[in-house]
């Protein structure tokens, strides 16, 4: 199942002409460049030679939107796991209106507005995250998406943009049981971990002779934990204690070590010019402040009442 979520806002600054990843349409809008003409008078040389260098930059800023290609032109498509907060879920309002929430989509917001773009969302399974990236049917992938290198050959990654970790949970009850590799890796112990995830590499790396579950959401696990019918889980370690907070029984046992603590997007393969504006709009973001402020929001929301999962077809939380 598949929704989209449109997020209107998109800046009016753009210079760019976008062509659609796969399609050629195309928009196009000008800038105030391209009808200011520059005074040549002797006694207003050095008053044309700044507005000649202010053309010539919004020419090369211009040339650079160009490079930029979109799967529909004018928007920004963005596919995302809403059952992982405080990355992505559903905060629900007083009146109970499930809206979507998360720093990756307020990163998301932010990209788009940055590059001038109105952004979509589309809301899938994890798994299914990976399958549009791979079909080349969204430009993104926001989903605390770790740049795993087996994943390379479907997708490139953006630079890091947030620092996590992940961990080995169960139940309080559990805990003094199944709090270490040793413990969990036996053909009696079930170990959960979402399908197609980092954690589901982690589990078969780390505990190989235990009972594997995959599951396609991270609410799955935590619901098979809650209920005894699952010992211990891979879980990354943000989400984790974003879950703790509604279900304090739960316990992070221990660290699990993992080459590539930190978080990326997944940018359409081969799309190079939006790759390249994707990595600027991270820089921007961190050096101005405002993913420490996503990040800060997020893990505030997720205190609060939310939902993590898919909607349904009405766009309601599914019972």
């Amino acid at each position: 199942m598949k929704k989209k979520i449109l997020a209107l806002g998109m800046a009016v600054c753009m210079a760019a002409s976008l062509t659609a990843c796969g399609n050629g349409s195309s928009s196009q809008t000008t800038t105030a460049a391209d009808t200011t003409a520059v005074e040549t008078t002797a006694t207003e040389t050095a008053a044309g030679s700044e507005a000649e260098s202010t053309e010539g930059e919004s020419e090369t800023e211009v040339a650079a939107a160009a490079e930029i290609q979109t799967v529909t032109a004018g928007k920004l498509t963005v596919a995302t796991s809403p059952d992982f907060a405080p990355y992505e879920f559903y905060a629900i309002g007083a009146d109970g209106t499930p809206s979507l929430a998360g720093f990756d989509m307020a990163l998301a917001q932010y990209i788009a507005d940055d590059l001038g773009l109105e952004l979509e969302i589309v809301t899938v399974d994890f798994d299914g995250v990976l399958s549009e990236l791979q079909t080349k049917s969204v430009d993104l992938g926001m989903a605390g998406l770790s740049p795993d290198p087996k994943r390379e050959g479907i997708m490139d990654f953006s630079d890091l943009y947030y620092i996590g970790g992940q961990s080995l949970v169960t139940v309080k009850a559990n805990a003094d049981t199944y709090n270490t590799f040793e413990a969990i890796n036996k053909p009696e112990v079930s170990v959960g971990a979402q399908i197609g995830s980092i954690q589901m590499d982690l589990a078969n790396t780390n505990s190989p002779d235990a009972d594997i579950v995959a599951l396609p959401k991270v609410t799955d696990i935590i619901a098979e934990l809650l209920t005894g019918k699952m010992d211990a889980a891979y879980i990354e370690t943000d989400v984790a204690k974003s879950y703790q907070k509604n279900y304090p029984e739960l316990e992070i046992v221990m660290e699990v070590p993992y080459d590539q603590e930190g978080s990326s997007i997944g940018v359409c393969k081969g799309n190079e010019g939006l790759l390249a504006a994707v990595n600027a709009s991270i820089a921007k973001a961190l050096e101005d402040g405002s993913m420490e402020k996503f990040v800060a929001e997020a893990n505030e929301l997720a205190s609060g009442e939310k939902y993590e999962g898919l909607l349904d077809e009405s766009g309601q939380v599914q019972e």
